[in-house]
């Protein structure tokens, strides 16, 4: 199957894109708005839409690799939906006890493509645990534009405490030293940087292209933080410079990084807005910053 990639698209399809996949516009105020690049980029609307959307196919640890064990397991959450969900997984080869990593999806829930990622946490020596926000709703739908409605009509401090009992669930797995980090990805980067302020013994925190932490709850942060943005991406980046501001400030330890030439999203590979070479540099940054604040003694 052919592979575009962002650059096959204008800018301006791109940003009604990320519009359409938060909730912004429709589907039908993408194909309105959108169809006039069409002509000019030799593409008709229906077929950029397509090549955006997720195509779950790919995969870059598959399901049943005989690497991982995996499985889906409830936790409490007292001051959230009281019980909710999330994928577990380990390596099958690990010696002893390892750290463990959150892996916080994005404003769709638990889909194929953070089940993917957790399973790549997983293959690099942790223990990685992957809520689902849909969970108290029966989870993720199979459909996105279902997922992104659903999502709307959660309760924002519920689900935020979810996430919260969560790092209490996977600290206290008896696979995992009590060492912990989190990543997650748009919605889910915003999550990391909240946990980071509400969570004093987070370890490590790399959020990716996720909205920043409140800079008066900036000192509250424990955690060493790598913060992965977007070079297009005005929505997110707005907040930049006055959460780095805040960081400096309050001396935190940080990291700190813009990716050239990409967009909201350059992460996941299932769909044309994944940029590949920025994609393996800044998860070869976010594996080495996990082995280096989780192992540690």
């Amino acid at each position: 199957m052919e592979r575009l990639k962002a650059s096959d698209f204008p800018q301006e399809v791109l940003t009604l894109y990320n519009k359409y996949i938060h909730g912004a516009i429709t589907r039908r105020q993408f194909f309105d708005n959108a169809a006039k690049y069409s002509v000019a980029g030799g593409m008709s609307v229906s077929a950029m839409f397509e090549a955006l959307r997720p195509n779950y196919e790919f995969q870059q640890v598959a399901k049943d690799d005989s690497r991982i064990r995996a499985e889906y397991l409830s936790y409490p959450s007292p001051q959230g939906n009281t019980t909710t969900k999330g994928y577990l997984v380990r390596p099958v080869n690990a010696s002893g006890k390892l750290p463990g990593v959150l892996v916080i999806h994005e404003n769709r829930g638990l889909n194929p493509h953070i089940e993917d990622v957790a399973r790549r946490v997983a293959l690099a020596n942790f223990v990685a645990f992957s809520p689902d926000a849909l969970a108290p709703i029966g989870g993720y739908p199979g459909d996105e534009e279902k997922a992104v409605a659903a999502f709307r009509t959660l309760d924002g401090a519920k689900r935020t405490e979810d996430f919260i009992a969560a790092v209490a669930f996977l600290k206290a797995r008896p696979e995992c030293t009590g060492k912990i980090g989190a990543v997650g990805f748009c919605f889910g980067g915003g999550v990391v940087n909240t946990l980071a302020t509400r969570v004093p013994d987070l370890a490590a925190g790399v959020p990716y292209y996720g909205a920043a932490a409140p800079t008066a709850d900036v000192p509250k942060i424990n955690a060493a933080m790598l913060i992965h943005y977007a070079e297009n991406d005005a929505g997110i980046n707005g907040g930049r410079a006055a959460y780095e501001e805040a960081l400096k400030a309050a001396g935190k330890k940080y990291e700190m990084y813009s990716y050239p030439g990409t967009g909201h999203g350059f992460n996941n590979d299932t769909g044309a807005r994944y940029n590949k070479e920025q994609a393996d540099i800044a998860w070869q940054r976010t594996i080495a910053h996990f082995n280096r604040y989780l192992r540690a003694s």
